[in-house]
Parts: structure tokens; sequence; C-alpha cells
């Protein structure tokens, strides 16, 4: 998907699985608050309070309200959500990524009816099934898909000075490295656990050749030690450099403000 500013982001709908557990939901919270209000119309009926006119047109009010009203309130509420969509990860937007509004909902609701209520689902399982975005006929209409917002959380890798480097790193002469050569160090680092060990002695001991021209003296130690001490000194030395520059920054802006 192409951004605004022409940016390309990744982004994942729901599968087909996932959604249909959340339609389930959603679909049992509506059938739960009808089921509420059959046992409140016993109740008035049996207290005089309704008759064969009201109850038709409560009964009629009941129907619109489970099925269609609160999937529209549910959504424009919570921007998307529901509660089988937060149980599942998802969010409704539109098919550019934008949030969708009322009027998606409206459609989708409306839609809903025919193609999960009234079909007990079977529609919408047919459009989900043959549809790259598991879309329903409601977000055909819509233009809108299920959005995956739950993802794995990141674990951050942040390489540490070896020990046996501890001499090295006060001697060392660490240049900056060209940025595609750091990238591929940095990757590389964080890949490692998972290569095959011939793969990644192999690798490393050619990452150490492209980057030993740029380090002085270069330590005796295996070629992957090496690059995450290489690593580990730029990583230190940017950091210092880009407080150095804040510092000064301040001092400039704070001579200023005095003059």
């Amino acid at each position: 998907m192409l951004s605004g500013e022409a940016v390309a982001i990744d982004v994942q709908p729901i599968g087909f699985l996932l959604r249909a557990v959340g339609a389930i939901i959603d679909m049992l919270l509506g059938f739960a608050l009808f089921i509420l209000w059959i046992f409140l119309r016993i109740w008035l009926l049996d207290a005089g309070i309704l008759d064969e006119a009201t109850d038709r047109i409560a009964t009629v009010t009941a129907l619109v309200v489970s099925f269609v009203i609160l999937p529209i309130a549910m959504e424009v509420a919570l921007k998307g959500r529901s509660l089988g969509k937060l149980a599942v990860g998802g969010r409704i937007v539109r098919v550019d990524g934008g949030a969708a509004g009322f009027r998606h909902a409206f459609i989708r609701a409306l839609l809903g009816v025919l193609e999960i209520y009234m079909t007990l689902g079977g529609i919408a399982v047919l459009a989900g099934a043959f549809n790259s975005r598991s879309q329903r006929l409601g977000d055909m209409v819509a233009g809108t898909y299920s959005q995956r917002v739950r993802t794995p959380k990141l674990v951050s890798h942040v390489p540490q000075l070896p020990p046996a480097l501890a001499g090295w790193a006060q001697i060392a002469d660490v240049a900056r490295l060209p940025d595609r050569l750091a990238r591929r160090i940095s990757q590389f680092l964080q890949s490692a656990p998972r290569m095959a060990p011939a793969a990644r002695a192999r690798v490393a001991h050619d990452l150490l050749a492209e980057a030993a021209p740029f380090v002085s003296p270069m330590p005796q130690a295996s070629p992957e030690l090496v690059l995450v001490g290489i690593t580990v000194l730029r990583r230190e030395r940017e950091r210092r450099a880009l407080l150095n520059a804040d510092s000064r920054a301040e001092k400039l802006t704070g001579r200023r403000v005095g003059v």
C-alpha cells in the first residue's frame, strides 16, 4: 500500500478463520441482546404494558437495535472495532488504509443483515473465502477490510561489548562504516543465531574482511565477536556525537536568548 507521500506501508489483513471467529462473537452478542428483549417482552406482556400493536412495533425495534444499530454504534465508538474484532486483533479500515466512518459502518451493518443473519453467514463465508483480504459483501460495497492490528512484539536486539574485547575497545579506532555495510552487519548479527554454523562463520568472515579497512588495530578474536565489537563502538561514538551536538545547540540557544 502507498501512502499519500508515496511511502510503501506493509499492512496485513485478518485471515479468514480469525475473521470468522470475530464475526461469530459479534453474532452471539446480537442474538444475546435480542434474547434479552424476548424475556423482557414476556414480562411486559404479562404486566399488561404491551398490547398486540405495540408488541409488534417493539419487536421490530429490538431487531433493528440488535442487528443494525448495535454493530454501527460499536464500530463508530471503537473506531472500526467491535467485541469480536477486539478478540481477534482486527480493525475495520478503508481499502486505502484510512479510518472507516459512520457511512462505512452503516453500509456494512445493512448488508450484514442479509449476508450474516438471514443466511447464517453463508454469503459472507462464500465472499470471504475467495477474497485475498477476506472481505465480505458489505466490505466490498463499503470499500473496507479488516486490518490486523495485533502483531507480535518485536524483540529489540542491542549488542553488548564482549568482555574479551574490553581492552581492545579502549585503544581501537573504528571509522564510520559505509551505510550499506553497517546495515548488512546489523542484519547479520540479528539473524546469526538462526543460521547454520558453516554459513554463519563464512558470512562473518566476509563482512569482517569488508570492515577491516575501517578498523585499527584488528583484535585477535573470532570474526563474529569482532563485528559485535565494531557495532558497539560505532553506536557509542555516534551516540556521544549526538549528545555533544545537542549540548552545543542548547548553549547557542541560551546565548541567543541572553543577548
